[in-house]
């Protein structure tokens, strides 16, 4: 899902032109569909860490609360531990989006400033 942004370097080299090829691109376009596409992709991701964080939450509180009444049954504690990793897991990768999208935008905003200006309200 981060394919945009693992190659957002080589798209802007190859469909943004240098001031010697501007004339040949519509740099203004190109650089509006790339910024939909970025966008696209970040919301999209974000959407579904969040969902799967929320999931993982139900989860784990279910288990809490059947770890709660039966103390003793070591199979649900090793669930519920499994359970806890895989939520700070994904907690994490919402970290990880950040670096991975704050970076997208810091290629894309020096390429394009001056061929697309993003909405204010985004």
């Amino acid at each position: 899902m981060r394919t945009i942004d693992d190659r957002i370097v080589h798209e802007l080299n190859t469909t943004v032109p240098t001031a010697s090829f501007a004339g040949k691109i519509d740099a203004g376009q190109t650089c509006k569909q790339l910024y939909e596409s970025l966008m696209e992709a970040h919301t999209s991701r974000d959407r579904f860490i969040k969902n799967c964080i929320a999931q993982t939450s139900s989860v784990v509180k279910h288990l809490r609360e059947e770890r709660e009444k039966n103390l003793d049954d070591l199979t649900l504690l090793k669930q519920l531990r499994k359970e806890q990793t895989k939520l700070k897991w994904m907690q994490s990768e919402l970290n990880v989006e950040e670096v991975v999208n704050d970076r997208s935008w810091k290629v894309f905003n020096e390429r394009c400033r001056i061929h697309f200006k993003p909405p204010k309200n985004e």
